[in-house]
């Protein structure tokens, strides 16, 4: 594959970063320790066009393609994970679910306010019982008439708190997976609930949350997509989902390793910088070369979605890159952390931060179990899971 980059998706990228590093970098301390980021931020996405990226501008959106996304949610990574999972969530699951599954109706509520930043979406399809294992979900929607009406838990939902609509993966059936559909439900219904989850090792500037559904009802031109075809629904979102966490993992790798370099050059010991020290450059050298590595293996991907793969063809591409980019997030970020000694254990420097928030990439939208399973059962025919 050419990886040569186009001077649309060069501007896209350029204007990322200045972006990160003019309103996100300043702050990254702050809204860690208060553990919320400042929500103007959604405002700020949306007039940039980050929060409709690869959605049809008739619904207010930005027509790039998934290379273009890939290299802003790089870049958003870099500044903070909390607001990259902002808009991988927002956009990456639930706006493009609604442009790839909606009904025209559906698309004509949501996608413009959407893809402004005036209202945020959130992805519910993980339970407190089931995880990995989301076909075994909870989550009940019976029919009434013209209604369904929910009743459930959900746990661990970014933006839950923040959320004007969300995708709610419920059960219409007792059938496993295929007795799963999708729906959505405005946050201010009658029977939602949404509780902020506090005390996180890391993200803990975007809103993780718990979700209660007390009798929710909702009309049935709320539904996504075919009744029990919500599983489908799901894991193409994640399959796509699983690119953007990728690459966050690694423009957090790269924050990591920018600060190392920095750091190295400028501290002194044994009578010069530490950055002449062979095994300091041994540290920084291994981790460009993982950050590399994961970044090429994303962008593939990010590619082979450009280039019209199916989700079943995008499953293993897509798991190799989140669970190499993930993992060397947390590797280089800790090696990185190494070279700051001490200083790398006060929040006085950030690179305590990469390391907490590369740790949790390796957990959501699949851990890096479930990547391994899904890569072993394409070697092997065999289904481990």
């Amino acid at each position: 594959m050419d990886f040569r980059l186009t001077e649309t998706q060069q501007s896209i990228r350029a204007l990322a970063a200045e972006f990160v590093d003019a309103e996100i970098v300043p702050h990254i301390q702050e809204w860690d320790r208060r553990e919320s980021v400042d929500l103007d931020i959604v405002a700020r996405l949306g007039e940039l066009g980050f929060l409709g990226l690869t959605i049809d501008e008739r619904y207010g959106g930005t027509e790039v393609d998934m290379l273009s996304y890939v290299l802003v949610t790089e870049e958003l990574g870099r500044g903070d994970s909390s607001v990259r999972g902002i808009v991988s969530v927002s956009l990456g699951l639930v706006t493009k679910t609604i442009a790839t599954h909606g009904t025209e109706e559906q698309k004509q509520q949501w996608l413009p306010r959407l893809t402004s930043g005036h209202s945020l979406g959130c992805f519910a399809l993980t339970e407190p019982d089931s995880g990995s294992d989301a076909g075994s979900l909870r989550t009940r929607a019976r029919r009434d008439g013209d209604d369904w009406v929910l009743s459930g838990e959900k746990m661990f939902i970014t933006n839950g708190t923040w959320a004007d609509v969300a995708l709610v993966f419920a059960r219409t059936s007792d059938d496993g997976s295929r007795g799963i559909t999708a729906f959505l439900v405005s946050t201010d219904t009658e029977g939602f609930e949404a509780k902020i989850l506090h005390g996180k090792l890391g993200l803990r500037g975007q809103s993780t949350a718990a979700l209660s559904f007390q009798d929710v009802r909702v009309p049935d031109s709320a539904r996504i997509g075919e009744v029990g075809k919500g599983f489908g629904i799901a894991m193409a979102a994640l399959a796509k989902g699983r690119i953007s966490v990728a690459a966050g993992s690694v423009g957090v790798a790269q924050a990591a390793l920018n600060a190392a370099v920095q750091y190295s050059t400028e501290r002194t010991q044994f009578r010069g910088p530490i950055a002449g020290k062979q095994l300091v450059q041994q540290l920084l050298a291994d981790s460009a070369v993982a950050i590399e590595s994961a970044r090429l293996l994303t962008w593939r991907a990010a590619c082979m979605v450009d280039a019209g793969a199916s989700s079943k063809e995008l499953a293993v591409p897509s798991s190799m890159a989140k669970l190499a980019a993930s993992e060397a997030a947390v590797r280089v970020s800790n090696d990185c952390l190494q070279v700051f000694g001490g200083y790398g254990f006060i929040d006085e420097y950030p690179v305590g931060k990469y390391l907490r928030d590369a740790r949790v990439l390796t957990l959501y939208e699949g851990t890096s179990q479930v990547q391994k399973l899904i890569i072993g059962r394409a070697l092997t025919g065999v289904d481990a899971m």
